[in-house]
């Protein structure tokens, strides 16, 4: 078994986030055994194959939270965010001094954890991407007052499964979200503002969509490989009194940088609403 083999794992609310996390666990093979919980029968029965997986669903078996986060060393929070302190007293009780408890409930404070938790239980706050889903998310993580070095190392290490982890202050949690959790988002708009240019000369929809989606995902690529700045990969595209160069220009008039401020920060005040409770 590889030295670095995660310990036993419970996800409460496997979906569609806790669900990539799981599959990222189990792809990986470093699980050392995860527990799953669900409402449904149907979306328990979905995730039982997997290998090394229990899946259990809260409607045959009401107690299956405070079970599985009894058997765990590391327990994940993906319920939705109103959810989360009901759960957090059901398990309370349960949880073995040193138990890891990690949130990947948007929004929800380590403070709220940690008030409900009590002393002896280190918390970690997590946000990931839906990159996730195929082992490409950015995940923020931030530490918990009790949190050790080592907890952190290891709730690390089970986000690494499904792509790359950043370690900020709690702080930054919500300026996070607005680059790297919103930004799929924003990708996907300038894709569909290309395709739509595309279209409009001339291009069936088809062709339009396979050339921007293909060139998106193709310089995405040439960045990861070449390991290049963005900007000197833009440079490369640009040539002197090119086509190219037109075009950047005419973006550039445009303030790029201060829509994404503008737009980055109406997504952080609305957090910081959400937060409030609003």
């Amino acid at each position: 078994m590889p030295a670095d083999t995660l310990p036993p794992v419970a996800i409460l609310g496997a979906g569609s986030m806790g669900g990539a996390i799981l599959q990222g666990i189990v792809a990986s093979g470093l699980g050392g055994g995860v527990t799953v919980t669900n409402r449904t029968a149907a979306k328990a029965d979905g995730l039982s194959g997997l290998d090394g997986v229990t899946s259990v669903a809260l409607e045959s078996d009401p107690g299956a939270n405070g079970d599985a986060a009894a058997s765990a060393d590391v327990v994940l929070i993906g319920v939705k965010p109103v959810m989360v302190p009901d759960l957090l007293r059901e398990i309370a009780p349960r949880l073995r001094p040193g138990t890891v408890v990690v949130s990947i409930a948007a929004g929800v404070t380590i403070a709220t954890f940690e008030g409900i938790l009590g002393e002896g239980i280190p918390v970690l706050r997590s946000m990931p991407n839906t990159p996730a889903l195929v082992g490409r998310a950015v995940t923020g993580l931030a530490a918990g007052s009790t949190a050790s070095a080592d907890d952190v190392a290891l709730v690390r290490r089970l986000f690494e499964t499904v792509g790359t982890v950043v370690e900020v202050p709690e702080a930054q949690i919500d300026a996070l979200s607005t680059i790297s959790g919103s930004g799929p988002a924003y990708v996907y708009l300038l894709m569909e503002e290309l395709t739509k240019a595309a279209i409009g000369k001339g291009f069936a929809p088809s062709e339009a969509r396979t050339m921007v989606e293909q060139t998106f995902i193709g310089a995405a690529y040439l960045l990861e490989a070449t390991g290049e700045d963005p900007a000197e990969l833009r440079r490369r595209v640009t040539s002197p009194k090119g086509t190219t160069e037109r075009a950047i220009a005419v973006l550039q008039e445009a303030t790029l940088d201060a829509v994404f401020a503008k737009a980055t920060d109406a997504a952080l005040a609305r957090a910081k609403e959400l937060a409030a409770g609003g």
